[in-house]
């Protein structure tokens, strides 16, 4: 399968509300539809189960769920469930979770390489009915499935330098998380080092999960946008901030406010350098530009929250920007 033109839709809200915008993105023509995976948000694979009753064509998965709050052979059997009620539409979307909503869990994120790729290499053996014993970042003894499915494509979520190698060495596809065309080459680079070692035959599938806010009003855009790029700017290595000339103290600043709760200052504290780093955020003319750069590294767009002040028309305006 390939990522070309998918959309992500935050569980935020009622699943109700995220069926009927998977039923619109799928008569504007994306191909994949993902869900954000937080527990104190809705059950993504729940929602994921009403889009599989509700749409025919695109691809369905988290993005990503991460192997810390759920054991790794129950996810792997959340996604199996999910590519028997689909006709075979899963993705497994996964990556190794935020580490501050872990914490909220009293969940350290340990060796999160390890257990993404471990969580990858024991679901393909438990799809293809394998009896599996595992003892490394996590342990299972003689576990298995009372059902088999065909091996669902793994798409790693990443943006470290490791993850993106790792990636691009063992996965069917990547979920680069940037939405700057300078990031998305440099992880281009780090998953070519890992395609070089690839350990499977087929070619690893690139798609940018890029946070994107779109309007005809760009200024409505943008202010939609801030709320993401706090958090965004706050979580960013010091690398990618001297990649775009942001001062590490107005980001610590920005990742206070939003320790103390305080989210609309947080949002106010975003600077225009943060907003262009970290958010594809404009009219449409300005979001296909930015696309158009992106592409120029990665095979495909996946379009995140915030998507813009009005979801339903931001949904028809990249659908048009990306055909």
């Amino acid at each position: 399968m390939r990522v070309e033109r998918g959309v992500e839709f935050s569980t935020d809200r009622p699943v109700s509300e995220i069926v009927a915008l998977g039923e619109r993105a799928e008569a504007a023509g994306f191909d994949a539809l993902f869900t954000s995976s937080h527990y104190n948000n809705r059950a993504p694979f729940v929602a994921l189960a009403a889009l599989a009753e509700a749409t025919e064509e695109p691809f369905l998965g988290p993005a990503a769920a991460n192997p810390y709050d759920t054991h790794p052979a129950r996810l792997a059997s959340q996604v199996a469930t999910l590519q028997e009620q689909s006709d075979g539409r899963a993705v497994f979307g996964v990556g190794a979770g935020d580490r501050s909503t872990l914490k909220n869990l009293g969940i350290e994120r340990e060796r999160p390489l390890r257990r993404v790729l471990e969580t990858v290499r024991v679901a393909r053996r438990l799809w293809a009915g394998e009896r599996v014993t595992h003892d490394g970042t996590f342990a299972c003894d003689d576990a298995g499935l009372n059902y088999r499915v065909e091996e669902v494509p793994a798409y790693v979520g990443a943006q470290g330098p490791h993850m993106l190698r790792m990636a691009g060495k063992h996965a069917d596809g990547v979920l680069v998380n940037a939405s700057h065309p300078d990031d998305v080459a440099w992880a281009r680079e780090r998953i070519a080092e890992g395609e070089a070692e690839r350990v499977r035959d087929d070619d690893v599938d690139v798609a940018v999960y890029a946070s994107v806010s779109v309007s005809k009003d760009g200024e409505a855009a943008r202010a939609a946008a801030r709320p993401v790029a706090a958090f965004i700017a706050a979580g960013a290595p010091e690398r990618v901030l001297k990649r775009h000339d942001i001062e590490k103290k107005r980001a610590k600043a920005v990742g206070k406010h939003i320790e103390a709760g305080e989210f609309s200052a947080a949002a106010t504290a975003v600077s225009e350098a943060m907003l262009d780093a970290f958010c594809l955020a404009g009219t449409p003319e300005e979001i296909e530009s930015g696309f158009d750069a992106i592409l120029d590294s990665a095979d495909g767009v996946v379009a995140a929250a915030p998507l813009g002040p009005d979801e339903a028309e931001a949904i028809e305006l990249i659908s048009t920007t990306l055909a």
